[in-house]
């Protein structure tokens, strides 16, 4: 028999069919109309019932090209810009690679092929991608081909399940010495002061470059010391205290706004203001090599971690799901863990 569950989603309600028949293996879709659910189980549940009905008869006559555009029509058009517009670009590659097959002409061996093109190309910079980078484009294919079966009921298995990632380095892990920090710093506010206070934010707070530059001032709360980003990579919303120096210097820069937006550090036409080449020359002087913004948060991270802070209390502040991406600091919380253990040992043993 079919079942037909409403569920609720940003872009609206959708409804889930299900039909289970003794003997058979149950299929499941997903519709925006409830009119087109219970036409679609009635003619499932009757093509069972008949030996009419083929798991895979739907990834026959569809192509990659058209589980893209439905799966960024009904699932990208409600994600964060940021995530949206990159998993777009990475998912035009397979759409030019692969799209005119058939999706159960996409194959593991297809796809490793491609892949590898995708690993010999270059990016932006002229540079080619990383591991990481060519695991995402695999990656973002895989979960389309996780919706075709899961909701669109278009492909009977996920032919990229048991792909497997490319090893990828140790992630990068450099960040500034006292001197170094000192000279940053004095060289930013000796040439433009709102790099200087864009950099202290991002070192009081370990915020990425794009969170800090999207600030608006209804995003600050100064009052109560605290930040809140509304756009951050994994898309969750998240709140850091404001304290110390990073906290004073907005309460002054404050007080010199302009009125025609509402972007605390605004660019030109509107749009947040572009601080790459400042910073660039910023460390030129400072003579700091081989340092990008990002690494502001490394050092920022490396700091608490060196201040007693648990891997626990660096992901939250950071922003991260999991202590997999803060790992990278272990070795600078020797000294807590060294704590931890000789509590322990003292509470076990005595002495």
């Amino acid at each position: 028999m079919a079942t037909i569950e409403k569920r609720k989603r940003q872009s609206g309600h959708v409804y889930r069919v299900k039909v289970r028949l003794r003997g058979h293996l149950p299929a499941a879709a997903t519709f925006e109309r409830i009119a087109d659910a219970k036409r679609w189980a009635a003619e499932t549940e009757s093509a069972i019932r008949a030996g009419r009905w083929f798991r895979d008869a739907e990834g026959k006559k569809t192509t990659l090209a058209e589980l893209l555009t439905r799966y960024e029509k009904e699932y990208l058009s409600t994600a964060p810009i940021r995530t949206k517009d990159s998993r777009v670009i990475r998912l035009r590659f397979w759409r030019n690679e692969l799209g005119h097959l058939a999706l159960t002409d996409v194959t593991i061996a297809r796809v490793v092929e491609a892949r590898g093109k995708l690993l010999r190309s270059k990016g932006r910079k002229g540079n080619t991608l990383a591991p990481a980078t060519v695991n995402q484009y695999v990656g973002d294919l895989r979960h389309c081909f996780s919706i075709a079966k899961r909701e669109f009921a278009l492909v009977a298995e996920n032919p990229l399940r048991d792909i497997k990632k490319l090893r990828e380095p140790r992630g990068r892990c450099r960040f500034l010495s006292d001197a170094e920090r000192d000279s940053l710093l004095t060289e930013c506010k000796s040439h433009s002061q709102t790099l200087y206070v864009i950099v202290v934010v991002a070192l009081s707070t370990g915020a990425r470059k794009g969170e800090i530059l999207g600030l608006r001032w209804p995003d600050v709360d100064m009052r109560r010391g605290m930040m809140t980003f509304h756009q951050t990579k994994n898309g969750e919303r998240r709140t850091v205290p404001l304290v110390g120096l990073a906290h004073r210097l907005l309460i002054k820069f404050s007080k010199v706004r302009r009125i025609d937006t509402d972007l605390f550090f605004p660019g030109a036409n509107g749009n947040p203001l572009v601080v790459d080449k400042m910073f660039r020359q910023a460390c030129a002087r400072a003579r700091i090599d081989e340092f990008r913004f990002h690494d502001l948060r490394h050092t920022a991270a490396s700091a608490l971690a060196m201040n007693n802070a648990t891997l626990a209390e660096i992901a939250e502040v950071l922003g991260h799901k999991t202590l997999q991406m803060v790992k990278r600091y272990a070795h600078l919380t020797e000294g807590h863990t060294r704590a931890v253990v000789a509590r322990m040992n003292k509470a076990m043993f005595g002495g």
